[in-house]
């Protein structure tokens, strides 16, 4: 069985497979890579993630790893909104001070009711539905990931599972149900919004159905962006455009 927490570190960018740099220290050649070969150096989250041409996650999530910077945005995400602080002000303050969340609280890995490496493959199931969803990954995608995903260097467990994923439908019902608790849910969501930013409308369009189905309130959502937005800079090389107008 692949370690399913450092397939998320993977996927997030606190590694670049292969190379033993982080994707903030490599992001303009991640993006090259995935362009140029993709996959052929391990740039796995820019192609498999269509991150590459947008925005990267900045160090203090790095350095935290997949699982803790998950859970350590949520909670503070969750902590800006029940302190009753405007999301707008986290923002202007750039990228937040990120610790892992509490122990005592229903965010930390260790109190997730059905295993930390069960509800870690939810939330790279997240990622993955989350970047399916504005037909990135497309059937021309998947077989151009399947033929070179072996060179990523996550094993052929691992290999196997991603596509499996990759070539399932969306089920939000199976998704949803994988987040046991409150916290899951924000995590589950912030997660999501890590893995894309919702530059076209049926991303942003997935991100609203998916907080509706999750039953999280607005407010607490913009949270979730303000907080997810601090965290992340444009990769280098970047020309995506920033995203405008309110969520709809």
């Amino acid at each position: 069985m692949f370690d399913p927490k450092k397939l998320l570190d993977d996927l997030l960018g606190s590694q670049v497979p292969g190379t033993g740099s982080t994707v903030r220290d490599k992001a303009g050649q991640a993006v090259q890579m995935a362009k140029d070969n993709p996959l052929a150096a391990g740039a796995l989250a820019a192609v498999l993630l269509g991150t590459g041409p947008g925005r990267q996650v900045t160090g203090a999530a790095v350095k935290l790893g997949g699982l803790a910077a998950i859970g350590g945005l949520a909670y503070k995400a969750y902590q800006n909104y029940k302190n009753g602080n405007a999301p707008a002000e986290q923002q202007a303050a750039g990228e937040p001070e990120l610790l892992p969340p509490p122990a005592d609280t229903a965010f930390h890995p260790s109190q997730a009711p059905q295993g930390e490496d069960e509800f870690t493959l939810t939330l790279v199931r997240a990622m993955i539905s989350a970047a399916k969803a504005d037909g990135h990954v497309d059937d021309e995608e998947r077989q151009k990931i399947a033929g070179k995903l072996s060179l990523a260097g996550v094993g052929a467990e691992a290999e196997k599972f991603l596509i499996s994923e990759l070539e399932a439908p969306l089920d939000l019902d199976v998704l949803i149900a994988g987040a046991k608790t409150d916290a899951q849910k924000l995590e589950l969501y912030t997660a999501s919004r890590l893995a894309i930013d919702p530059d076209t409308r049926a991303e942003r369009g997935y991100l609203d159905l998916l907080a509706g189905r999750l039953g999280l309130p607005d407010a607490l959502v913009d949270h979730v962006e303000a907080t997810v937005t601090a965290a992340k800079v444009p990769a280098a090389g970047s020309t995506a455009k920033p995203v405008t107008g309110s969520r709809w």
